[in-house]
């Protein structure tokens, strides 16, 4: 019979079993705990248990946004707008150059520098790239994780990939491109025009004439989706997608032309969804895929914003400004500030005032008492 382990053993897994439990959206319990004495800080900083945490809480909590705005609007915010107990850390941008935002995945930043001549693009992880090559007018871009079977809670210093889709400069094309962190280079840009063989087909399916020429791109958050990245087009609201690996652009219709500023989402089940104002209500839209490949659109759900949302100016129509994969959170931007619906609990929550909301960047990742001063604390508690 093998003998029974140390106390100091049997105490640590009690310990860890208790601190697995503190939430991750409060991440100020986390370092607080990592306080009290040197073996809770050697729990709570060895990597054993940093992984068991993320594995029992799965997705990563929402600590905080970015805004995006479109380039008529002028730049925007600097600040990182925490929505927990995270203070505001560093980030491109907070120094005072002039960056824009486009997107918060996977536990990184991607940013444009608008300032400088030898790192366009910046993914904050850290990592710099250049734009590709395209004449771009107006454009929006997405960074995701490209590790091969990751479960996405902790994504640092992994191989990514970064989409470029852009409206031309002086044509009615849209092109796409896709970086690879792992060969350092950009993919053959791949184009969208009135001559191609999606354009056509599309149009064949029922697109609205207003549109005959290819509009411009919503300079918004995509939304990621297995193995494609979702944008939406300004004009009518249609969907363009891009497969990467195919490096293939195709477009979606709505599913009505009166449905305006739809703001893309990945649903629950994994299909392709949307989220829009219609009347005095939230209307969450799913695209769902029979077993002949056949997609309709689907009305899945709608939520009364009267009795949940206070309304300041009734001339002041709220608008769905972005949401956080995974969490069922939706951004909503009002006349009195920006707020999130929880979808499954319904519960509201202000994050931020008032303010030009186009289109927000959630930051999405477990904050634990290993990043920073206390990991070398907890190595010299180890001695």
């Amino acid at each position: 019979m093998a003998p029974p382990p140390p106390a100091a053993e049997l105490m640590d897994e009690l310990l860890g079993e208790i601190l697995i439990r503190l939430p991750p959206d409060e991440p100020e319990h986390l370092f607080r705990a990592a306080l009290v004495c040197k073996p809770w800080l050697r729990v709570l900083c060895d990597p054993a248990f940093r992984r068991r945490y993320r594995v029992f809480h799965g997705v990563p909590p929402l600590l905080g946004l970015l805004h995006r705005l479109m380039v008529f609007q002028g730049p925007p915010p600097v600040r990182f707008a925490s929505t927990t107990s995270m203070p505001d850390f560093p980030h491109p941008g907070s120094d005072g150059r002039r960056t824009r935002p486009l997107d918060c995945r996977h536990g990184r930043v991607l940013v444009h520098m608008l300032e400088d001549e030898t790192m366009h693009l910046l993914v904050w992880d850290p990592h710099g790239l250049f734009d590709p090559d395209i004449d771009w007018l107006i454009y929006s871009a997405a960074v995701f994780c490209a590790a091969d079977g990751c479960d996405h809670l902790d994504c640092h210093g992994g191989p990514f990939r970064v989409v470029f889709v852009a409206t031309h400069d002086y044509k009615d094309d849209i092109f796409a491109s896709v970086y690879s962190s792992e060969t350092g280079a950009w993919s053959t840009p791949v184009s969208l025009d009135r001559s191609s063989e999606a354009y056509i087909q599309h149009m064949r399916d029922g697109l609205a004439v207003r549109s005959y020429y290819m509009p411009y791109l919503q300079p918004r958050r995509g939304t990621l989706v297995g193995d494609a990245i979702y944008f939406t087009i300004r004009l009518d609201n249609t969907i363009v997608k891009y497969e990467w690996g195919q490096n293939c652009l195709s477009l979606i219709k709505p599913p009505s032309p009166d449905v305006h500023d739809i703001a893309l989402m990945a649903m629950e089940d994994g299909s392709l969804g949307f989220a829009c104002i219609e009347g005095s209500s939230l209307n969450l839209w799913s695209r769902k895929v029979n077993s002949e490949e056949a997609a309709e659109w689907v009305l899945s759900r709608a939520i009364e914003l009267e009795k949940i949302i206070p309304v300041a100016d009734t001339d002041h129509r709220p608008a769905v400004v972005g949401s956080a994969e995974g969490l069922g959170v939706i951004f909503l931007s009002t006349g009195v500030g920006l707020f999130t619906i929880e979808l499954k609990s319904g519960q509201v929550k202000k994050v931020d005032g008032p303010g030009v909301y186009f289109s927000v960047l959630p930051y999405m990742s477990f904050y634990t008492p290993d990043r920073g001063r206390l990991l070398s604390l907890a190595r010299a508690a180890d001695l």
